[in-house]
Order: C-alpha cells, then sequence, then structure tokens
C-alpha cells in the first residue's frame, strides 16, 4: 500500500469510529475526512460533528441520502419481492452500497488517497463496503482497522479511548446495550450477546419499533398503497416522497406488531449468524408488490422473476449491488414492473398483513367473464381442455406403458 495522505471514514460518532479515527491519524499519519449518512436511522446525528471537529477533523460530511436510499436501493429491490434465504429483507446489506458510494464521491471530491469503515473481519459487511468501492473506483486503497489492529474486544477499546482522551460515553461505561444494533428506513437489526445462543429467545425488551402480537390493537386496521411501475407512490389516497411513505408505513405496522424476525443466515464469509430484526413497512411493501403483481403480470414472467429473485437476492447480501450481473438483472426486473401499476388494500391485524383486495384500471389481466365459476357464454370452451389435458400427459402415458411391458 503505498503513502496515504488523506482518508475518507465512515463515521457514526460511536465508540469504535470514534478509536478508528485516533488510530488511522496515529498509524497512518494522515488527514481523516469524516462521512455519516443519515439513512433514516433515528439518531441525533449532529454530535458526530462535535466529536469530529474536537478530533481534528477539517472535513466533515453528514449527509441526508434518505431519499435516494428509498427510491434508488430500496425500491428497485423490492420490485424483485427480494427475500434472502426465505425470510430477511436485506435491510442492512441494501445500505451499504449507497455508503461506498458517497465514499468515493467524497474521496473524489477531497482528493482522498484511500477510505476505511468500521466493518470486522467476521462479517459481511466489510466484503459490500469493498465489493462497492473497487466497482465504482478500482484504485482506490481501503483501510480496514479490524483486521489490521489488535483491538479486538470492547474492553482493548475502552482502554485505548481512555488513553487518548477520546470521550466515551456513559452508556458505553456502564455497558451499554447488550445488542450490536444496525438501523435505516427498511429496517433495524440485532445481534451479539444475548443472541449468541440460538437457542435463547430474544428478549421483550428489545424490541425498539413493534409492539408485540400479544399488546397490538384489538382492531384491525386497512391500508391503501397505490403503485406506479412497481413503486408505492401514495398511501390512503396522499402521494408521498419514498422515505416519506417507508417511515409512515414503518409506523403504522409497529403499532400492529408488524415485521419481526429471528433468523439463523448464512453469512458470505462462511459462518452461520443468529440475528433479530424489525422491518415493519417493508414486510408490508412486500405483500401488496407481490399483490398488485398478482393481477399485472403475465403468468410465465411473474413466475420468471420468482426463478431469478433467490439469486438477486443473494447478489445484493453478497455485496455485488455495483456488479454488471445484478445491474444487468435490474433492467429484466425493471422492464417487468412497466405494467405494475394500481392499487392494494391491506389490513393489519397483530403481526399479520392480510391483502384484502387489489385491482388495476390500466394493466390488469384478470378477466371475470373468462375466470367465472358461473355461466362465462362462451368465452372459454370447456372441451379445450381435454386435449391440452392429454398432449401433458403423452409423455408420462408413454413411460407408463413402458412400465408395463417390461412387468
Amino acid at each position: 500500500m503505498s503513502k496515504v495522505n488523506k482518508v475518507v471514514l465512515a463515521y457514526s460518532g460511536g465508540l469504535d469510529t470514534s478509536v478508528i479515527l485516533k488510530w488511522l491519524q496515529d498509524e497512518y499519519k494522515c488527514e481523516v475526512v469524516t462521512f455519516t449518512a443519515d439513512l433514516g436511522q433515528g439518531e441525533e446525528l449532529e454530535p458526530a460533528r462535535a466529536k469530529a471537529k474536537a478530533a481534528g477533523v477539517k472535513e466533515i460530511y453528514i449527509d441526508d441520502v434518505r431519499e435516494e436510499f428509498v427510491r434508488d436501493f430500496v425500491f428497485p429491490m423490492f420490485r424483485a419481492n427480494t427475500v434472502y434465504e426465505g425470510e430477511y429483507l436485506l435491510g442492512t446489506s441494501i445500505a451499504r452500497p449507497l455508503i461506498a458510494k458517497r465514499l468515493i464521491e467524497i474521496a473524489a471530491e477531497t482528493n482522498a488517497d484511500a477510505i476505511s469503515h468500521g466493518a470486522t473481519g467476521k462479517g459481511n459487511d466489510q466484503v459490500r463496503f469493498e465489493l462497492g468501492a473497487y466497482a465504482l473506483n478500482p484504485n482506490i486503497q481501503i483501510i480496514a482497522p479490524w483486521r489490521e489492529w489488535d483491538l479486538l474486544s470492547r474492553e482493548k477499546l475502552m482502554a485505548y479511548a481512555e488513553k487518548n482522551g477520546i470521550p466515551v460515553e456513559m452508556k458505553h461505561k456502564q455497558g451499554g446495550s447488550p445488542y450490536s444494533m444496525d438501523a435505516n428506513l427498511l429496517h433495524i437489526s440485532y445481534e451479539g450477546r444475548h443472541l449468541e445462543n440460538p437457542a435463547a429467545e430474544a428478549e421483550e425488551s428489545m424490541w425498539r419499533w413493534s409492539v408485540s402480537s400479544e399488546k397490538a390493537p384489538d382492531a384491525a386496521e386497512y391500508l391503501d398503497i397505490e403503485y406506479v411501475n412497481g413503486d408505492p407512490v401514495s398511501l390512503n389516497g396522499e402521494a408521498m416522497k419514498p422515505h416519506e411513505l417507508l417511515a409512515q408505513l414503518n409506523k403504522i405496522g409497529g403499532k400492529h406488531g408488524i415485521g419481526r424476525l429471528d433468523l439463523v443466515e448464512n453469512r458470505y464469509v462462511g459462518m452461520k449468524s443468529r440475528g433479530c430484526y424489525e422491518t415493519p413497512g417493508g414486510t408490508i411493501m412486500l405483500k401488496a408488490h407481490r399483490a398488485i403483481e398478482s393481477i399485472t403480470l403475465d403468468r410465465e414472467v411473474a413466475h420468471l422473476k420468482d426463478d431469478l429473485m433467490p439469486r438477486y437476492a443473494s447478489m445484493i447480501y453478497n455485496g455485488y449491488w455495483w456488479s454488471p450481473e445484478r445491474i444487468a438483472l435490474q433492467t429484466l426486473i425493471d422492464h417487468t414492473q412497466t405494467s405494475v401499476n394500481g392499487w392494494v388494500r391491506v389490513k393489519l391485524y397483530k403481526g399479520n398483513v392480510i391483502v384484502a383486495g387489489r385491482d388495476s384500471k390500466t394493466n390488469s389481466l384478470f378477466d371475470s367473464t373468462i375466470a367465472t365459476f358461473e355461466d362465462d357464454k362462451g368465452a372459454y370452451d370447456q372441451k379445450d381442455a381435454g386435449g391440452f389435458i392429454k398432449l401433458n400427459a403423452l409423455r408420462m402415458r408413454i413411460a407408463a406403458n413402458l412400465k408395463n411391458k417390461q412387468r
């Protein structure tokens, strides 16, 4: 690695990245630029500016990327009905390519030689950040402190902070949260400590966005969601920007206990990891999107999307958002969404999202004159089904005849 004069650090202002900031200054003798992304995590971000300034940082970026995050990353992913390993809605995974993009952009703006992040050498995020960075700038240098230093425990981080006069919040001194948490507009995740035993039930006090099903309202709530080209554009008749709509769905869904998940997943680096997630708005969007697709997508197009979805999900989970294969697949997915227009009504009740209705005035492929169980007045000739069945049974009849001859 060549000499590093300036590095852009993905910075939250927490214990880990505060230590990393000082460590970079000491170990690399370089100037540090900090970047803090407002992804809708619900935390006050201005303290990060004060901490960075106190540490001698001259160039401080705190960017509100909420609208870009939902519009350009979350919504395209949901057009594919993306679910990893049957359950996970990829809330952490989908934020990383945006952060990587901004790190590279800021490095170019500030003439920095390198970028740095606080992801550990055991997790998926190091892969996601760095694959994205290399895809956008193949010559960028990347510093991953957790793969270089020996500060591999919270106690060592605390000792380093104390030795170097780095302010540590009282919650860290008192032990802090028993979980490692990551939040953005799509979800909040929990890992570590108590959850490292997959046999132990998550504590009720852990959950922050949603009530339990037992404590959810006894009355159901209905929502009408309008879709244009596969993306939700209004809620109960009110047009909203992407990030505003998702935030509102999170609030309503959390009230009804929607979106909790306890999962043991397979990390890209090879190990299994137990995590808990709250994704109330995303859970509603997934159900509603499949409902509007059910009447607007051709059968084989819908089935093709379902066939491709697990591979698309793995691309995002493993950090290949900026890869040519993901971009090519996105082009296909987006093409299928030109007909996905209409509205869906869902009913929320005690942790459940129930589709109550759907319609499309311009793109519905549902023909009641053909689908009816009553007299269709000749719209469909039921005698045609006999030949259809015989042709589809031909190969099985040939095989059965051969078996009978061999007996």
